[in-house]
């Protein structure tokens, strides 16, 4: 079976781009990115919308009809955006409007290449909080949320059906809702538990009452995925697959593709998956049109457990001249038609609260718990630039694959994170 591959967001490799910008943070400039005001060059991240040329020639019209200016898009694929980006800050040659993704955001903010947005923004309130907080240091605001994505549960909803489970209200359900149907169905995967999966840990994290960072009083930071609680998390999601034996011994290395995947060539009965993916699983399996079903992460005792709320923001490049014209175009892709169909055309909601609250409101039993998850349980890593680092020496992920390899216990590969993410996060404190 063809499949069709979502993207997934790639941390910076921030020591050398910590090199770049901070031999540029001063930069801006009349290169070739900027400084025409007659067109404007936009940079936007390949592979979210499958019909996105048509989609931004559009977009273009409309601008250039309103506007004077006409639009050139550029679509960068992910995995190139850093070294684009970065290139572009040290030649000189940025575009003017950018698509970044939230965890990094707030590097390239710190280092001053981003124009402060604030000022044109009449309602913040009117887009989903911990996405615009991603793009906020200082009061100040360098994107602004464009498109917004969630992890619950998706499940074989048929399967649930043919055995009589319903779905599960707390961590204990859902537990015991995997154990029986390990049972019933041999030959499928009742919960993969992916290694290579930092978001797929985080609600765990959180859920169980940890934190992978807070800011203290003094302007520090410090982790409690090593308290009880967020031991206790960390427990209970690889627990499913060291005690339970409710994953496989591959999806140490599985990613969340990897996970969709499993769903889609119908290997697995339930996971936690990405808010785009049950669209992407039909595709490339028509055969599971009806049959599958998505819950909210349930709350380890009632209610819900949070969930990393990611999606990209739309910036603006400081110093090219264009800063204007490029803010009114952030503004039409982030206000009304444009913004809505992205989200319909893409699998990904709009990140504006009304927009979310129409789709929680929608009957589609693939969305709306997605965006009920996204409105009530949403939650971001720490907005600040140090963040990029512990994403991209992959801490999270190296403490789950530890455990499940039973390379080190829960509590030494806890401690160790913790750690990490504390010296991380407080250099130069």
């Amino acid at each position: 079976m063809a499949r069709r591959r979502v993207h997934e967001y790639l941390p910076l490799p921030a020591a050398t781009l910590a090199l770049v910008l901070a031999a540029t943070a001063c930069g801006g400039g009349d290169g070739d990115g900027g400084g025409d005001t007659d067109t404007l060059q936009v940079w936007i991240m390949e592979g979210t919308n499958p019909d996105a040329s048509s989609f931004f020639d559009e977009v273009g019209t409309a601008f250039e009809e309103e506007n004077g200016i006409s639009v050139e898009v550029e679509f960068v694929p992910w995995q190139d955006a850093q070294d684009k980006i970065s290139t572009a800050i040290a030649g000189d040659t940025l575009p003017d409007v950018v698509e970044l993704g939230t965890t990094f955001t707030p590097e390239y903010a710190d280092a001053g290449v981003l124009h402060d947005v604030s000022g044109y923004i009449d309602d913040p309130s009117r887009f989903q909080r911990e996405m615009y907080e991603m793009g906020v240091i200082d009061d100040a605001a360098y994107g602004v949320p464009w498109y917004a994505s969630i992890r619950s549960i998706i499940y074989r909803k048929d399967i649930f059906e043919e055995h009589g489970h319903e779905e599960p209200a707390n961590w204990d359900e859902m537990r015991e809702t995997a154990l029986d149907l390990a049972e019933t169905e041999e030959d499928m995967i009742a919960f993969p538990v992916p290694g290579d999966a930092q978001y797929s840990v985080m609600p765990w994290i959180w859920g169980g009452g940890g934190e992978v960072a807070v800011e203290e009083a003094d302007g520090t930071w410090s982790s409690t995925i090593d308290s009880p609680e967020g031991r206790a998390g960390v427990e209970f999601f690889t627990d499913l697959a060291l005690e339970d034996d409710l994953s496989t011994t591959g999806a140490v290395n599985w990613n969340e593709i990897d996970v969709m995947e499993a769903l889609s060539d119908e290997q697995a009965i339930m996971a936690i998956s990405n808010s785009s993916n049950p669209k992407a699983i039909i595709e490339n399996n028509p055969d599971l049109e009806g049959d599958l079903g998505v819950f909210v992460l349930p709350g380890q005792e009632d209610g819900y457990t949070e969930s990393f709320a990611g999606g990209s923001l739309l910036s603006v490049f400081e110093g090219t001249g264009n800063e204007e014209a490029a803010w009114q175009y952030v503004d039409l892709l982030t206000n009304g038609e444009y913004f809505e169909r992205w989200g319909e055309e893409s699998g990904f909601f709009p990140a504006g609260v009304a927009e979310i609250e129409g789709y929680a409101e929608s009957e589609d039993p693939l969305v709306q718990p997605f965006a009920t998850q996204l409105l009530e349980a949403g939650k971001s890593t720490p907005a600040v630039p140090a963040w990029s680092q512990v994403e991209a020496e992959g801490v999270i992920v190296k403490m789950q694959q530890d455990i499940l390899n039973g390379n080190a216990t829960v509590e030494e590969a806890t401690e160790a994170a913790a750690e990490t993410i504390e010296n991380i996060l407080n250099e130069g404190n």
